[in-house]
């Protein structure tokens, strides 16, 4: 089965799933693609977890080992608040960025480990973060692939909190999505195309 490449056209492509859903492999498999292309060509992931404890600690280290294996050219850069102005710094012609996860990243700033956030004032900063973001996305000089949790498919949750998490996930997807030129499903491991470029 041949592989899909990332056409030119699809400069902006924002890939969606659950947990385990492949969405990463896809991710990391767009810039493997790129990097084949062109002996010019770099990749820089902008990974935005941040580790809380052992457990998340050990998950980094093993992404980390797994991507060197999958795709040793893929420089990794770590910022899990400002991701706007990291994609403004990475992005440069020729290079792909890659940013796993917009999910993370939405934790850390609703949800930090070392602070406590009022969800009455979360969503201004929120608005500004997504604000750079999206300036960012729109203004990069090369393509950009950007991973994120759809975690809206099941049950409604039960506290505040979590549900203002829920729908900001949602709003960010739906903006993300907007400012993309392909937009991928993953399930199972596999792709569906829900945006392609026109």
């Amino acid at each position: 089965m041949a592989t899909e490449v990332l056409k030119p056209d699809a400069r902006r492509e924002l890939i969606l799933g659950g947990q385990r859903s492949g969405k990463s492999r896809r991710a990391e498999q767009r810039a493997a693609e790129w990097l084949a292309r062109s002996p010019t060509h770099r990749a820089v992931l902008i990974a935005t977890a941040t580790a809380h404890d052992d457990e998340m600690r050990e998950r980094i280290a093993r992404h980390r080992a797994d991507r060197a294996q999958r795709v040793p050219a893929l420089a990794t850069v770590e910022e899990s608040l400002h991701l706007g102005a990291a994609l403004a710094r990475h992005s440069e012609p020729g290079t792909l960025v890659l940013v796993d996860c917009l999910t993370l990243w939405l934790t850390q700033l609703l949800m930090p480990a070392d602070a406590v956030v009022d969800v009455d004032t979360a969503p201004h900063d929120l608005d500004t973060a997504q604000s750079a973001l999206l300036h960012a996305l729109h203004d990069a000089h090369g393509p950009v692939v950007l991973v994120s949790n759809e975690i809206g498919l099941g049950v409604i949750p039960m506290g505040r909190e979590v549900r203002a998490f829920v729908d900001a996930q949602g709003r960010l997807n739906q903006a993300v999505a907007a400012a993309c030129d392909r937009v991928t499903l993953m399930a199972a491991g596999l792709p569906l195309s829900l945006k392609e470029p026109s």
